[in-house]
């Protein structure tokens, strides 16, 4: 509990002791009302400040301003008690409100504490802290233990275990060693190492994340929206209900029945309307249930960058997947080399080499493989031809190196691999030279991730690749897919989504979940799109909605549940406060219900629904 949070919980307690203290003083008069407008001062003066201040902007018809009306009115009626009440009441909910937001914001607060506030550059042997931002790309850094990892960067020095929590939501501690890609946000939690930065700060993970859960309060869901519009409506409406409720059936009695008017009646009358009708419960708890559910899900590792996608999210009934880096671990391994008319070392030299300037993960195995320094300048007139491979002059001979459409464009004819993997075909002065088989491993828990969509009402779930047909369907039949789509180029993919975004109907929802540079466009089509963070590309995580901060793709699951959950809070709330308000505003217009009914349906169905909105925080494992 917060300094101010506790101030009100004093001031809470003040009113409510003399309210109980004055109820058995046997007083009257003046005294009665001078004494406890005390109580009321003390709990109430800053809903008068607003109410005045509301007044003098001229936006009058608010939540405090009903609660000065409907307390001052009560008192100059003589209902002293029930005026304090009412203040006294709104008071205790506006403080559990509080108290959940801050429990929400702490999830937030948890992530933000993966700020660095600096990093260490070793200057003649001596530690010195400079700002992040001044880090260049390519300097190298030093990491103690207990500190935070500043930048993104590839470990040159030391090995040490990392604490990945606040990122991924893992609680278990990463290895990390020299040669490892590591993140920033993490924190050293064993060995000194020295890190040479890959990223600008402004361009690393933490950055990136810091950015995307701040704005996320801005994209605003259709719910939120409806009951900004709502109270915007609703407030001015039950105002002008409340005069009418306190005039017109007075003098009606009077002018028309020839009964007495009982003014004080229906005024009290109009008064318990205006308590029953505030709509603090909807205003307050809508928002509260999306900011938790966003809070509930940054915990778990899934950055939602704003409600409006989380509101999505529930609806999706489609999932397609990207396979390589999404599903499987995009680490790939040469694991044969078949039918080469060379000598095999000869043969993977000069895959490498023709592959030298690209960063695919399959290029990177090739490499790996090769295991010597790239010597670049045997390499010349490198071509990259999109979803094919590449040609390039090594040593003076042409050479190219890619998939089987890449030997039907240049008109070599080629064997096929009766294995299944990644299948990289050569050719040396326009003759085959064999082909070299790469695998790629499946990640842990991705069968799981697709059981666990299916266990959530999926309809369909869909994997597209650029990867053979064989490695596809094997792929796809290994982890349980419903439709597999391979061989096809970035434009493919976007074209297949588009194909099944027309084949659905309005309600139900698509998401795509990928991770490189080329998932981009598809990224941003879905109705949904899901972006790996912790090793996905820049363009794909600034393309997406969500973001795994883990690229576990269970997590996938875990979000889509998250995201129900909050909804059906959000609308649980809607029709249990707007039911129980109709009915009291009926009961109050009638008489039937008095001042203290009022209280119960304004701060008591608010207390509820608040309650009910911070459910939004926790999920259970899948």
């Amino acid at each position: 509990m917060n300094k101010k949070q506790k101030k009100m919980l004093i001031r809470i307690l003040i009113a409510a002791a003399m309210m109980i203290l004055l109820a058995y003083l046997p007083i009257d008069g003046y005294l009665r009302f001078g004494l406890y407008l005390i109580p009321y001062l003390v709990i109430g003066y800053d809903i008068l400040k607003k109410a005045w201040k509301g007044i003098l902007n001229r936006q009058v018809f608010d939540e405090n301003f009903l609660m000065a009306v409907a307390t001052i009115g009560a008192i100059i009626l003589g209902e002293y008690t029930e005026g304090v009440a009412v203040m006294l009441f709104y008071q205790i909910g506006e403080l559990f409100q509080s108290y959940a937001v801050g429990k929400s914001r702490r999830n937030i607060s948890d992530l933000m504490d993966i700020r660095p506030d600096y990093a260490n550059i070793e200057q003649d042997g001596v530690l010195e802290k400079v700002d992040p931002d001044e880090v260049e790309v390519g300097s190298v850094i030093v990491v103690q233990p207990g500190e935070k990892v500043p930048i993104d960067g590839i470990i040159i020095e030391g090995k040490t275990a990392l604490n990945t929590s606040a990122l991924t939501g893992e609680s278990l501690p990463w290895d990390a060693k020299e040669g490892d890609e590591i993140i920033s946000g993490c924190i050293n939690m064993t060995g000194l190492i020295r890190i040479r930065t890959t990223k600008e700060f402004g361009e690393s993970t933490v950055s990136k994340i810091l950015e995307l859960v701040e704005n996320s309060s801005s994209r605003k869901s259709k719910s939120e929206n409806f009951i900004s519009k709502f109270a915007r409506y609703y407030t001015p409406a039950v105002c002008y209900g409340a005069v009418a409720l306190a005039i017109l059936p007075p003098l009606v009695r009077m002018l028309f029945l020839g009964l007495s008017p009982e003014w004080s009646d229906w005024i009290y009358r109009a008064l318990t309307f205006l308590v029953i009708s505030c709509p603090c419960a909807l205003v307050i708890s809508i928002p509260l249930s999306f900011f938790a559910g966003i809070g509930g899900a940054s915990k778990a590792g899934v950055l939602v960058k704003g409600s409006n996608y989380l509101e999505t999210l529930s609806q999706t009934k489609i999932v397609v997947f990207d396979k390589t880096g999404t599903m499987t671990q995009g680490v790939f391994e040469v694991s044969g080399l078949h039918h080469g008319t060379m000598d095999s070392a000869q043969l993977l030299e000069y895959a490498a080499l023709a592959e030298s300037a690209s960063s695919h993960p399959i290029s990177k195995s090739l490499q790996r493989a090769y295991g010597k320094p790239l010597d670049r300048s045997r390499v010349s007139d490198i071509e990259e031809i999109s979803g094919n491979g590449v040609t390039a002059i090594v040593d003076g001979r042409q050479v190219a190196a890619g998939n089987a459409k890449l030997m039907n464009r240049l008109g070599i004819s080629y064997k096929d691999c009766h294995q299944v993997g990644t299948v990289v075909h050569l050719a040396v002065d326009g003759t085959y030279a064999g082909h070299i088989l790469i695998s790629d491993l499946v990640k842990p828990t991705a069968a799981e991730a697709i059981q666990a969509l299916k266990r959530s009402g999926i309809k369909k779930t869909v994997m597209l690749t650029g990867d053979s047909r064989r490695v596809a369907e094997q792929v796809a039949s290994e982890l349980g897919f419903d439709e597999v789509y391979s061989e096809l180029l970035p434009a493919d993919k976007v074209a297949k989504v588009e194909e099944l975004l027309s084949g659905k109907s309005d309600s139900d929802k698509l998401a795509f979940v990928g991770d490189g540079i080329n998932d981009a466009p598809v990224l941003s089509r879905a109705d949904i799109g899901i972006a790996m963070g912790a090793m996905g590309s820049d363009a794909a995580i600034e393309a997406a909605d969500i973001v795994l901060m883990d690229d576990d793709p269970l997590k996938v699951a875990k979000a889509i549940r998250i995201s129900r959950k909050c909804i059906r809070i959000v609308y649980e709330n809607i029709w249990f406060a707007i039911g129980v308000k109709l009915l009291c505003l009926v009961l109050g217009a009638l008489g039937i219900a008095n001042m203290w009914m009022a209280i119960f349906a304004d701060v008591g169905v608010m207390i509820l629904a608040v309650l009910n909105a911070i459910r939004a925080l926790f999920v259970k494992k899948l």
